[in-house]
């Protein structure tokens, strides 16, 4: 395989990363890095750097639609950047010091558990149920549009919430995944917020944890521009397209989807791991 191959395959591959990304709100890492290091065979610190490249490219490209559209709560993905960002910062260190083998199954354990909960459908709160006091001192609760009409809805354990956002900052800076999956399932299922609103927040999170951690990886030389760039673009694109979907899609389809991509790409990366193949 020649070089304008390989970078035509890495795109194309990027371009369904970042299709699946803007729909799952995954941020299309957690697709890149194993396409890059099990089917190309790409040292796993430089499919994470460009992983953590291709992320901030797409939430660029999600997040802006989506916020347009109203999805987006502006409102919580900036108080839960504070967690992401210094968890990334944590992570990005100790990427540097835990063997790549190891890395590899922590992803697939995640991927594993993210998965069961996703595919967890949680019951839609009473409609007399008071709001919490602290989301409303925050004035986190939202609303979003839906064919109905809109709908309002009230944001839960903010504190649980928190603590869940710097864990999945830490697994950004340490597995360069934008850590998507677990924003999303924290969002859902710990703070009740709805999926759809998960996923497009999720979005416009995960640029600003990517970045903080993607000058970590450029500091120690783990970022090559002629494997990003590629990746950069695919993701670009296929982010774009995976906006005007989800604008449409059904929110158990896109759990479905979400619930079966993470399950088959961790049981991949655990057995890759134990294997010692990456």
């Amino acid at each position: 395989m020649n070089i304008l191959e390989f970078t035509l395959l890495v795109w194309v591959g990027a371009l369904v990363a970042g299709l699946l990304g803007a729909l799952t709100g995954l941020g299309g890492g957690v697709v890149l890095v194993p396409l890059l290091t099990i089917f190309f065979k790409v040292d796993i610190r430089y499919a994470i750097g460009a992983s953590l490249v291709s992320v901030i490219a797409t939430s660029s490209g999600a997040a802006a639609a989506y916020v347009k559209e109203g999805f987006s709560n502006i409102r919580i993905g900036m108080f839960l950047e504070i967690a992401t960002t210094l968890g990334a910062l944590l992570g990005a260190f100790l990427a540097t010091k835990v063997p790549t083998s190891a890395m590899a199954i922590i992803f697939g354990l995640m991927l594993l558990y993210s998965a069961f909960l996703a595919r967890r459908p949680r019951a839609r709160p009473p409609a007399d149920e008071s709001p919490d006091p602290l989301a409303t001192r925050l004035r986190l609760n939202g609303s979003f549009p839906t064919p109905e009409g809109t709908r309002h809805y009230n944001v839960r354990n903010i504190p649980t919430g928190f603590s869940l956002m710097f864990g999945a900052g830490t697994l950004s800076g340490l597995l360069g995944i934008g850590s998507g999956a677990v924003k999303v399932v924290a969002m859902d299922q710990a703070m009740k917020i709805p999926f759809k609103v998960s996923t497009t927040t999720s979005n416009f999170m995960i640029g600003v944890t990517a970045a903080a951690s993607a000058g970590v990886y450029l500091n120690r030389g783990y970022i090559d521009p002629g494997l990003s760039m590629p990746v950069m673009l695919g993701v670009l694109a296929g982010s774009v397209l995976g906006t005007r979907i989800l604008m449409k899609a059904d929110t158990k389809l896109l759990r479905l989807v979400f619930s079966v991509v993470i399950l088959l790409l961790g049981l991949e990366m655990i057995y890759k791991g134990l294997a010692g193949r990456i």
